[in-house]
C-alpha cells in the first residue's frame, strides 16, 4: 500500500520540450509521479519516458501506454526506458494482462490496470486484482469529460471491492480531488487542471493543498459544465475558441458584427423567417422571446432593413441578448449607443413595411448555417457561431479546453518564446 495519497501529473502534450518544462514546474509544486501521457508517447516515442527519467531521477515515471496486446514486449520497452509504472487496458484479455504483470516483475516495474471502457468495473477489478496488477485506475476519458461525465460516482464501490490502491483520473481539479480521496482513491491523476494553467507550479501547489487538507479549493476555468451551466461556459470563451472546438464548423459567414468592445452575445435562438423588408414577424418575435434569447432572422439576404433602433430598444428593455440577421438592419449608430448586439449582412438606411409574411420558430438558414429555435448563438467582435443544442455541453467544454491550452501557450510566449518556437512548427511540418 502507499504511505500517503499520490499526486500523479499527466503530461498530455504533443511536444516533449513543453512536457519537460511543465514537469519541472509540477515537481516544484509537489507532484509525486510524472506521467508520460499517451499523446506524448505517440508523438515523441519512448524518448519521452527516457528524458523524464533523466530529468527527474527521484520521481516515479508512469508510462501511460494503454497496452492492449503484446503485454510483455511493451512493458519491457517501457521499463527499460525508465518507467516504474505502466498502464494496461484491462478491457483486453487476461493473457495480455498476465504477460504484462510477469514482465513487470522481471524488470522491476508495476502495472496499473486501466478500467476505461469496462462495463462491469467492480467485477473486472476483482478479476485483474487476482491476476496481479499493482494498481487499478478508474478513468473517465477526455472525450467523456467533454459531455460532463466524472469518475466520482463509481469510485466508492470500486475502492471497497479490492485491496490494491485505486487511481482516479478524469477532469479532477482542486475542487474535486478531496471528494476522490474521501471516496477511496489513493492516487490522484490530474492533467488539464495543472498542465493547462499558465502557472503550473501554483496549480500543482493548490491541488496538493486540497489533497492534504481534504477540502475543496476554488478553481477558475477548470471544471466541466453541465446542461444548466452552458450560459456561464459560453460566456467565458471566444467565438474563435468555439470554432476551433467545432473543427471549424458553426461560424456564420458574411455577417458584420455591430457590437461594442467587451460586449458579448450569448443565448438560445428564437428563429424568424420573413421576406426582404417585411419587419412584422421580426418585431412580433420580441414578444415571444424570453430573457437571454437571441433572435435569428432569415430575410433571404435582402437589402431592405427588417430591424432598427426601436426594435432594439424593445429587446434591450426585455432582456433579449441580441439579434442576427440574414438581411439588413439600420440605425446602427443608436443601436451601438444602447449597447445592443446586432449582426447583419447589410447596413442600410431604409426600411420596408410590416406585411406579416413568414413565421416564428421554423428551421432557417443564416450566414450559411442551419439554425433551429433552441440552438446556442454566441457572438463577439470576431463574429457569430451557432452551436446545435444537442451538442451544447460537449462544445462548451471543448471550447474551454481550447482556451485553457491557449492560456498555457500564451504564458510560454510571455516568457520569451515565439509561437513558432513553442509549437516547434518546423519539426512538425508535414513530410512529403
Amino acid at each position: 500500500m502507499l504511505e500517503r495519497p499520490v499526486l500523479q501529473v499527466a503530461l498530455d502534450f504533443m511536444h516533449l520540450k513543453r512536457a519537460l518544462e511543465a514537469a519541472k514546474e509540477a515537481v516544484e509544486g509537489g507532484a509525486d509521479w510524472l506521467e508520460a501521457g499517451t499523446p506524448l508517447i505517440k508523438s515523441e516515442g519512448m524518448e519521452a519516458v527516457r528524458d523524464l527519467k533523466r530529468a527527474f531521477p527521484g520521481k516515479t515515471i508512469v508510462a501511460d501506454l494503454k497496452i492492449m496486446d503484446t503485454g510483455a514486449f511493451e512493458v519491457e520497452i517501457a521499463a527499460k526506458a525508465g518507467a516504474e509504472v505502466i498502464s494496461v487496458m484491462v478491457v483486453t484479455d487476461d493473457a495480455t494482462v498476465l504477460e504484462a504483470v510477469k514482465a513487470a516483475r522481471r524488470y522491476g516495474a508495476r502495472i496499473m490496470g486501466d478500467l476505461m471502457a469496462v462495463h462491469d468495473k467492480v467485477a473486472r477489478a476483482k478479476e485483474v486484482e487476482s491476476l496481479g496488477v499493482d494498481y487499478l485506475c478508474h478513468h473517465v476519458s477526455i472525450d467523456e469529460q467533454m459531455i460532463a461525465r466524472t469518475p466520482l460516482k463509481e469510485l466508492k464501490a470500486l475502492s471497497q471491492a479490492v485491496k490494491i490502491p485505486i487511481a482516479v483520473a478524469g477532469g479532477l481539479n482542486s475542487e474535486t480531488v478531496a471528494q476522490a480521496l474521501k471516496a477511496g482513491a489513493s492516487i490522484i491523476i490530474v492533467g488539464g487542471a495543472i498542465i493547462k494553467e499558465p502557472k503550473v507550479t501554483e496549480a500543482t501547489t493548490r491541488i496538493r493543498k486540497a489533497m492534504r487538507e481534504k477540502r475543496a479549493i476554488p478553481t477558475s476555468l477548470y471544471k466541466k459544465y453541465a446542461q444548466d451551466e452552458l450560459y456561464e461556459a459560453f460566456s467565458k470563451v471566444s467565438t474563435p475558441n468555439i470554432a476551433d472546438a467545432m473543427q471549424k464548423r458553426g461560424p456564420m459567414e458574411g455577417l458584420t458584427p455591430r457590437i461594442n468592445r467587451n460586449t458579448k452575445m450569448v443565448g438560445r435562438a428564437l428563429t424568424v423567417k420573413t421576406a426582404d423588408g417585411d419587419w412584422a414577424k421580426p418585431v412580433e418575435a420580441i414578444d415571444k422571446a424570453g430573457e437571454g434569447t437571441v433572435i435569428v432572422i432569415d430575410a433571404g439576404g435582402g437589402r431592405t432593413a427588417v430591424w432598427g433602433e426601436l426594435a432594439s430598444w424593445s429587446c434591450k428593455v426585455k432582456g433579449v441578448a441580441g439579434v442576427v440577421i440574414e438581411g439588413a438592419a439600420r440605425d446602427i449608430d443608436t443601436i451601438l449607443e444602447i449597447d445592443f448586439p446586432v449582426f447583419a449582412r447589410w447596413i442600410v438606411p431604409h426600411a420596408g413595411e410590416p406585411k406579416g409574411h413568414g413565421e416564428i420558430g421554423p428551421e432557417i438558414m443564416c450566414g450559411g448555417q442551419r439554425v433551429r429555435t433552441g440552438d446556442w448563438i454566441i457572438g463577439d467582435e470576431s463574429g457569430v457561431v451557432v452551436v446545435p443544442q444537442e451538442t451544447g455541453v460537449e462544445i462548451a467544454n471543448r471550447a474551454l479546453d481550447v482556451l485553457e491550452r491557449e492560456n498555457r501557450i500564451r504564458e510560454e510566449i510571455r516568457r520569451g518564446g515565439t509561437l513558432s518556437s513553442v509549437l516547434e512548427l518546423e519539426k512538425w511540418e508535414k513530410v512529403g
